[in-house]
């Protein structure tokens, strides 16, 4: 057994992931590619520990759904709807709770009812304000985190872009309701709803609209929130596993969890709000998974060379960074686009990590610089004429590098005076060969 489970998780970690998919036909090329796709998704839901990401969103709606849902009802009133649109909306998403759900949408819809803006006060407002936009950070903080994001937005891009969804989430949803009622209201929809099979098949579209509309909702998430480039394939492929997920997960929870008397009778009075707690886990909890998968969809290739598979030897380090300084010199020289984390991390097909890890490494000897903010793009931090292949060298070998360490446990005579003349026989090779150089292809003819 023991020995089987060995296979089991050295082909899952070694051989599938150099496995020749060319002699295979389509449909065994295609399960290959899920059975990747599925492996790599687990193995970085429980590497991010999304389970504790999704109870700290739980703990965070608990505290921002109301002036959340309070920003909603004015943005709808200022537009000339009146508010009780919103009650059926949280009526549905709480439906899955039964008759428990039925008594928290009124409880939230009382809460929002007894907000009033015009005795907050400056201060008050302001603190509703953050409370609000509070859960939109901590998703934004959870995506980025999935997409191996280290920066978030700026404080002002996230102010704006924040006030943006507050701003027109409401109004898309309501837009979206609208047209479906008016689409099953219309006369001629009613007319062919008459004809038989039209009428059926109409039906039966009809039914689908929900479940396309939750889509959608995802897709929009997984591309919006991030602060990084997300595919539409991807997104959509993430939202459409998550909202099928939300789906079938509603009806199972519907049929059991909220049904179950055993709540009632454990936890008395708080049984309310613990299935409540409960169903926004599992609803954070999906959210989170969709993210993952569209993550993984998008990076499969270079989560072929995932950690625990690659890993850079100290000769590929340094061709890395020869390689990303070449990328970034030569662009900037002949005037091209200018290369972002995400396109350096297509373009060479490596983990993201390590391209990462490179970028760092040269920023802090100072020979790229970051700029902008959306997205974030590199140029080299001087002339190309002063930056030498030394320099670029000396950033993957000895960055960081403890010379007390050094002296202490990795000292000796006879060991020393190799390394030393192994430096002096690189550096002696660049001699003052620069960036310029390699970009115009000059090494073989200096040296």
């Amino acid at each position: 057994m023991a020995e089987l489970i060995k296979k089991v998780n050295d082909f899952l970690t070694k051989d599938l992931w150099h496995l020749d998919t060319v002699p295979l036909n389509r449909f065994r090329t295609w399960l290959v590619y899920l059975v990747k796709l599925i492996y790599a998704t687990v193995r970085e839901f429980t590497d991010n520990e999304l389970t504790l990401r999704a109870m700290s969103l739980v703990y965070t709606t608990l505290l921002s759904i109301v002036p959340l849902l309070a920003f909603s009802v004015s943005i709808l009133k200022a537009f000339g709807v009146v508010d009780n649109q919103v009650e059926p909306l949280l009526a549905n998403f709480l439906e899955p709770l039964g008759e428990k759900g039925t008594e928290i949408t009124g409880q939230i819809i009382g809460f929002i009812n007894n907000i009033n803006f015009g005795v907050l006060g400056i201060v008050g407002l302001l603190m509703l304000i953050y409370t609000s936009i509070s859960l939109i950070m901590k998703i934004e903080d959870s995506l980025n985190h999935i997409w191996k994001v280290k920066k978030g937005r700026s404080l002002v891009r996230r102010f704006s872009d924040y006030i943006s969804i507050l701003l027109i989430g409401p109004v898309f949803m309501l837009a979206a309701i609208g047209l479906t009622a008016s689409f099953e209201s219309n006369a001629i929809v009613q007319r062919v709803l008459s004809m038989e099979p039209l009428g059926t098949l109409l039906l039966f579209a009809g039914k689908l609209i929900p479940y396309l509309f939750v889509f959608l909702v995802f897709t929009f998430i997984y591309i919006i929130i991030p602060n990084t480039k997300v595919k539409f394939k991807s997104a959509l492929i993430g939202g459409a596993i998550a909202g099928i997920a939300w789906q079938t997960t509603g009806w199972v929870f519907a049929f059991s969890v909220a049904k179950s008397t055993r709540y009632a009778a454990i936890y008395s009075s708080l049984a309310m709000l613990i299935l409540f707690m409960i169903w926004l886990y599992v609803n954070w909890l999906i959210m989170l998974i969709g993210a993952q998968i569209a993550y993984c969809h998008q990076n499969l290739k270079s989560l072929d060379l995932g950690k625990r598979i690659f890993q850079l030897s100290s000769k590929l380090k340094e061709k890395l960074s020869f390689m990303v300084m070449y990328l970034i010199g030569y662009n900037f020289y002949h005037n091209k686009e200018k290369w972002t984390n995400d396109t350096l991390t297509q373009h060479l097909g490596l983990p993201q990590v390590s391209i990462e890890s490179t970028i760092k490494e040269l920023e802090e000897k100072n020979l790229i610089l970051e700029v902008g903010e959306d997205p974030v793009f590199y140029l080299p931090a001087k002339d190309i004429e002063a930056i030498t292949l030394t320099e670029i060298l000396d950033a993957a070998r000895v960055n960081k590098e403890t010379t007390f360490l050094e002296n202490r446990y990795l000292s000796k005579p006879e060991v020393d005076h190799l390394i030393e003349n192994i430096d002096e026989a690189i550096h002696g090779t660049l001699g003052k060969l620069t960036l310029r150089d390699l970009i115009l292809n000059k090494i073989d003819k200096v040296s």
